[in-house]
């Protein structure tokens, strides 16, 4: 029974051509294309939470911490450096870092036009790093090391087109106050993230510019901007750290300011899990239509075998197993084909996108290995295990019947 079962494994693994030979390619590819496709989806999808998240966050931070108002003005209440909140943050172990901000609104004039726009202040604690992906011309702001604000101010690329303006321009800003005041500003930089919500109306400038303009003094901001250690914590710290601020301080989550884009981003997660059960249920469906076919062309042998003592599980085995050898083929393939695409996609862009519609101008890659290696171990788990249905009619194949029928 041993040399029976031997001699059925060599003969089931041999290279056939014709029509097994066919199957066997159809078999290997439409695995391969479904799982380069899912690859391929996830990487896109990681990369669109990814980029449109980080734009978010280096304008905003994480969390937005500032005071209570009942007003409906546009101009903020202070508060100060000196709070409880401010000074101890550091004992907080999931922040990464902390940062003051102020926003001003006024008009802005160019060369021919007037936009009204809201000048936010940042100081030198300003996490330039993380926006230096959105600068696309120019620079960021210098401070000066004295009290004295910085006349430079960073435009969006949308703002500049409107009013005529490039890197290096002269422009004055009106401040709406009483008295009203200007100040004569120069572009250093412009920077684009493609959402409106920013490219619209956010000029970048000096916060000690808005404390000289508002009668500040030099500890006061208009709030603080929070930045974590792990952003896919912001649901988990954001009770934690509404209690640890000063009580007459208010806590903003970032995903809650700007919910309608982030529901967006979740929108997109249920489509591709909804892909992805399609294509897991077409690839097991082939699988077992394929095992099915080679079972029936292999009739006569598993009637041979069973004559020879071989037991149903013994050849149940034997097709499984070659059925695993297929999928094997058709994981190298498609992560071969996914991981492929997807390199060549961030190193050339190739691939553009209408950033009016979906908020930058090339389709993004983010590699999670995690998630590929998952996928890799969900398409072998669903496709290896649907091959024992069809493995189970090995059982109802007469002996006699079938070496007659060869």
């Amino acid at each position: 029974m041993n040399l029976s079962y031997f001699i059925a494994k060599r003969i089931s693994f041999k290279k056939t051509g014709g029509f097994t030979g066919t199957i066997h390619r159809i078999a290997v590819a439409s695995i391969a294309l479904g799982l380069s496709i899912m690859i391929v989806s996830f990487l896109i999808l990681a990369g669109f939470q990814t980029v449109i998240a980080d734009k978010v966050f280096s304008f905003t931070g994480h969390y937005q911490v500032n005071r209570f108002v009942m007003s409906q003005s546009l101009d903020e209440s202070p508060t100060s450096t000196a709070s409880n909140f401010y000074t101890n943050h550091e004992s907080l172990d999931y922040i990464r870092h902390v940062q003051g901000y102020a926003n001003k609104p006024g008009l802005i004039k160019g060369k021919d036009e007037v936009e009204g726009v809201m000048m936010k202040g940042v100081g030198p604690e300003f996490d330039s790093l993380s926006f230096k992906a959105s600068l696309i011309d120019g620079r960021f702001l210098s401070f000066s090391e004295n009290d004295n604000p910085s006349n430079e101010i960073i435009l969006s690329a949308k703002i500049a087109r409107k009013m005529l303006l490039s890197v290096g321009d002269l422009v004055t800003m009106y401040f709406v106050q009483d008295p009203p005041r200007f100040r004569r500003l120069k572009v250093v930089g412009i920077y684009e993230t493609f959402l409106e919500d920013f490219d619209d109306k956010i000029v970048i400038g000096d916060i000690q510019l808005i404390r000289v303009l508002n009668d500040w003094d030099e500890d006061q901001v208009g709030g603080f901007e929070v930045f974590l250690k792990d952003p896919a914590l912001i649901d988990t710290y954001e009770a934690a750290l509404y209690d640890y601020i000063d009580y007459d301080l208010r806590l903003v989550k970032a995903t809650d300011k700007f919910m309608q884009l982030f529901d967006w981003l979740e929108l997109l997660n249920n489509n591709v899990y909804v892909f992805l059960a399609l294509i897991l249920f077409v690839a097991a469906f082939n699988m077992v239509s394929i095992l099915f076919i080679l079972i029936m062309e292999r009739t006569p042998m598993v009637g041979l075998l069973k004559a020879l003592g071989a037991k149903n599980r013994q050849i149940r085995n034997i097709f499984i197993w070659n059925g695993v050898r297929i999928i094997g083929r058709g994981l190298l393939l498609g992560n071969l084909i996914g991981l492929g695409f997807g390199w060549i996609q961030d190193q050339t862009r190739w691939v553009s996108l209408n950033p009016e519609n979906y908020y930058m101008s090339y389709v993004p890659v983010f590699w999670d290995w995690g998630t590929i290696l998952g996928l890799n171990l969900l398409v072998l788990l669903v496709t290896t295990t649907v091959l024992f249905l069809p493995a189970m009619i090995i059982s109802n194949i007469n002996p006699i019947k079938s070496i007659k029928f060869n």
